[in-house]
């Protein structure tokens, strides 16, 4: 069979996915002198991180961008040691209402909003898992915007979610943001580990002496293999165990990944002029609807409105590309600011994650009754397999840094596991040859 690394060698750990996870094992398990491969499907580093040049003289990031629980986010120091700008400006969630309808509305929908959040922590704590839609008010006023903030935060409507889960996030709520994008800050901190990309991992082999894995350009040995693929490739049995793992499998497929998506529409000059008051505002498409967007306008100061779109809507406009995402914008946009900014916007950019054959989704939510399919996705096969990524945090689930801590986690239970071998041939990181391409 062909061998994908240099003649004769074998690694002590292989970690499948280059994305925030992966890349945090890597560089734990680099520092305590293991031996270590990346393989990721993409051509790219990053994951469902991704930022992308517009050529207007900024980038985007068409996957994650916040910095949430950024007093705490272990990306804070990561950015600032790596030279990176942190744009420290809190985002203005919390007044969109009073822009749209008043300081009254505001206060009614504050009200509204609390009272919900008091009722599913409460529900979060009884023995039984229900909807998030379980606790709405009975035709209440507000549960449209509670119901699109659901699908922006999840990426999945409201009777999707579980209290349970949605209980156990733990946000700081301070949200900051990297200038140069997030997805460019993940690629810079991998930079330097041994990646192999553009190469499919089809199926993880643990019933011998030494783990294999056996990809579409070869089959790598190891004696230990971190997993930090997402939910869905896991629950479709993209990537087979042999043994085979149902108990993984349908956790998995308990934790499906909620839609996200985004378009950029570029404001040109006057444009720019007529909404240089709204800098860096949010505001919703539409109260009284779930499929609405939520729209960034003029972020960091750039000319540009920023369009957010989750769950069903964002499924829907995905398949017609970027000129459905343009058109449906537009019409909020013009709901918004008036027929005569329709004349001053034109798109940039939009993503698909619900349609990247690498991800088929976003971040992962817990349908109800599985929030503890969390902890049955990351608990450790046999001391030598291994699952990280967003969707094993309990807490920070849905969140970079959550892949991040999972991967660290996941590299140190490897570590512990494992001693290194020096009569192991595999390359440890630093100047590890990359596997050139077709080889």
């Amino acid at each position: 069979m062909l061998t994908m690394t240099e003649s004769g060698s074998e690694f002590d750990v292989v970690i499948v996915g280059a994305g925030a996870a992966g890349l945090s094992a890597a560089k734990h398990l680099a520092s305590t002198g293991h031996s270590i491969k990346i393989v990721e499907a993409r051509a790219r580093t990053g994951g469902r991180a991704h930022t992308a040049p517009t050529g207007f003289g900024f980038a985007v990031d068409l996957g994650c961008e916040w910095l949430h629980s950024a007093d705490v986010n272990p990306w804070v120091p990561i950015a600032r040691q790596l030279g990176f700008t942190i744009d420290e400006t809190l985002p203005d969630w919390g007044r969109r209402i009073a822009w749209l309808k008043g300081d009254a509305a505001q206060r009614e929908w504050q009200a509204a909003m609390e009272a919900f959040y008091a009722r599913l922590d409460s529900a979060a704590a009884a023995p039984d898992d229900c909807p998030a839609s379980a606790l709405l008010e009975a035709n209440g006023k507000w549960n449209a915007l509670l119901g699109a903030i659901s699908t922006w935060a999840n990426g999945a409507e409201i009777e999707k979610v579980s209290v349970h889960d949605y209980g156990r996030y733990d946000p700081t709520y301070v949200n900051w943001r990297v200038l140069e994008g997030y997805g460019t800050l993940i690629a810079r901190y991998g930079a330097e580990l041994p990646v192999t990309c553009d190469t499919r991992v089809e199926r993880i082999e643990h019933d011998g002496p030494d783990l294999r894995v056996v990809t579409d350009r070869g089959t790598l040995s190891a004696r230990a293999v971190i997993v930090t693929l997402p939910t869905t490739v896991i629950a479709e049995e993209r990537v087979k165990f042999a043994p085979a793992l149902p108990a993984k499998v349908a956790a998995a497929a308990g934790l499906p990944l909620g839609i996200v998506n985004k378009l950029f529409l570029r404001l040109d000059e006057a444009g720019a002029r007529r909404l240089a008051g709204e800098t860096d505002r949010h505001l919703v498409g539409a109260l009284d609807r779930v499929k609405t967007g939520s729209y960034q306008i003029q972020p960091h100061g750039w000319p540009m409105i920023a369009g957010f779109y989750g769950g069903t809507l964002s499924a829907e406009l995905e398949h017609g590309g970027i000129e459905a995402f343009t058109a449906f914008a537009i019409d909020e946009i013009v709901g918004l600011f008036g027929t005569d900014i329709k004349a001053h916007v034109s798109p940039i950019v939009s993503s698909s994650w619900g349609l990247d054959p690498c991800a088929r989704g976003s971040y992962s939510m817990a349908l109800p009754g599985h929030a503890d399919d969390r902890m049955t996705l990351s608990t450790p096969v046999d001391g030598r397999l291994f699952f990280a990524g967003e969707a094993c945090s309990l807490a920070h689930f849905g969140t970079v840094h959550g892949a991040y801590l999972s991967g660290e986690e996941a590299a140190r239970a490897a570590a512990a596991a494992l001693t290194p071998s020096p009569g192991r041939t595999g390359a440890a990181w630093r100047g590890a040859p990359q596997i050139p391409a077709g080889t």
